[in-house]
């Protein structure tokens, strides 16, 4: 039974599928969004908008680490993919098995150094003043968890891999949820403040972790592994890296963005700026949570028609996933030019903060509408295992083009020129990686044979 459920990756039709992959991984994500955004609400009004700047700092550390697990999971689950397609099951298990092992391994590595150096890190970071403290305790109780959350993260995509998209959306509806009820318990009944914060966040966590072993011991998961699957084989640990490297590399290049975004902006409007990046940056995660349910949804679809060699199926699925994702974004585009500032009124009430977050919100999104063909662009190649054209896409937007407009464009417009950076490197990322796909399907994806 398990088994069909993954070869249906190669039979059904592609508009059908998508939607089947996409749905459970848009709710999941969407979910998993709300939670994050309800958190920054929570803290916001029941401890002060100096705890949301305070969580921000936080954020690119422990997301950092926790992306390994999804780098590793990414990168592992694309090699899954296309080995169910070419019904080798043999290649399948060993690759999981090294996921686990390699996640663990690399993970709670960091967090030990990340613990060393507390002291450096989170002023690195932009806890600076006021913001120190709160951060410091944010960030060592959430550190604790983030071995965990790097597993879950690895597992979900696992799941994904096997055509098990219902799963992997429960796999992220449970912690979110549990998340939101200890924030209410640790932080506004027990007023543990941003301890309780931590501890609310790192509990959820464990609650992820619990349902994924559950999902991989039970009888819906057709990855059964054992020990022997767990030592590292050098062949799948290299393939695991390389296509992995480049979700790492994505997120390596969130993380210094937002170290650099918070340091620039405390020089330029202080708290207050740091705030208003914090409110824009849950409504980046939170807003677009269909489109990136579409970009998860294509990546298993993607690549197991690729390891079956169904090259029509391929251009298809890229052509109905860019389709669906842009109307979705244009539709998202819409809604936040329209209450931007409504939406700022739910995370505060600080004057100074209101006054600053609906313009910025504006224009980081301006370009939505867009970003459909930079995503499943980038994705594609992932999901194929090409991993440098899928690592330099990865770079393009922020690496490439919005680092460095962000150092350009302050000198001449002060704050303005940061939020102008958004759009400027979405419209540019967009035309590059239009370009790549284009060639990349005229030349490989219109013949029979994979280079």
């Amino acid at each position: 039974m398990a088994k069909v459920s993954s070869q249906e990756l190669g039979n059904q039709p592609i508009g059908k599928l998508l939607i089947k992959q996409a749905v459970p991984a848009s709710i999941g994500i969407l979910v998993m969004s709300l939670n994050i955004l309800v958190d920054t609400i929570f803290v916001g009004n029941w401890i002060g908008p100096t705890a949301i700047a305070a969580i921000n700092v936080v954020l690119p550390v422990s997301f950092f680490i926790a992306a390994l697990g999804m780098a590793i999971g990414i990168g592992g689950s694309s090699i899954i993919s296309r080995a169910l397609g070419s019904d080798n099951s043999v290649k399948a298990l060993k690759t999981f098995g090294n996921q686990i092992t390699l996640t663990i391994l690399v993970t709670v590595t960091f967090v030990i150094f990340g613990l060393l150096y507390i002291n450096d890190i989170v002023p690195a970071f932009g806890g600076k003043g006021t913001i120190f403290q709160p951060a410091k305790t944010y960030y060592r109780i959430v550190l604790y968890g983030v071995p965990i959350l790097a597993l879950c993260m690895m597992g979900n995509t696992v799941i994904r891999a096997e055509g098990k998209p219902k799963f992997a959306m429960y796999a992220m509806m449970f912690p979110s949820v549990g998340n939101l009820l200890l924030d209410v318990l640790f932080i506004n009944v027990f007023e543990w403040g941003m301890a309780g914060a931590a501890w609310a966040t790192t509990g959820s966590y464990i609650l992820c972790f619990v349902f994924i072993l559950w999902f991989f011991l039970s009888k819906n998961s057709e990855l059964k592994i054992n020990f022997k699957h767990l030592g590292l084989d050098k062949p799948i640990v290299k393939e695991i890296g390389a296509l992995g490297f480049v979700t790492l590399t994505r997120q390596a290049i969130v993380s210094v963005t937002y170290l650099l975004m918070n340091n620039i902006l405390f020089d330029l409007g202080g708290e207050t700026s740091i705030t208003a990046y914090a409110i824009v940056g849950r409504m980046l995660m939170f807003a677009l949570f269909p489109v990136y349910g579409i970009t998860q949804g294509f990546l298993p679809i993607a690549g197991f028609n690729y390891g079956a060699e169904k090259f029509d199926r391929v251009k298809k699925t890229i052509i109905t996933a860019i389709k669906y994702a842009a109307l979705l974004a244009t539709l998202i585009f819409v809604f936040l030019m329209i209450f931007p500032e409504a939406i700022t009124k739910l995370f505060t009430q600080d004057a100074e903060v209101l006054l600053e977050t609906p313009p910025a919100m504006r224009w980081v999104f301006a370009a939505t509408p867009i970003i459909a063909v930079q995503l499943i662009g980038s994705a594609y190649f992932q999901a194929v295992g090409k991993a440098i054209p899928a690592l330099l896409l990865t770079l393009t937007r922020q690496g490439f083009f919005f680092i460095p407009l962000i150092f350009i464009l302050p000198k001449y417009y002060g704050a303005l020129g940061v939020w102008m950076a958004f759009p400027i490197s979405d419209v540019l990322s967009t035309l590059v990686t239009a370009y790549f796909l284009h060639r990349e399907v005229k030349l490989n994806l219109n013949t029979k044979v994979i280079e």
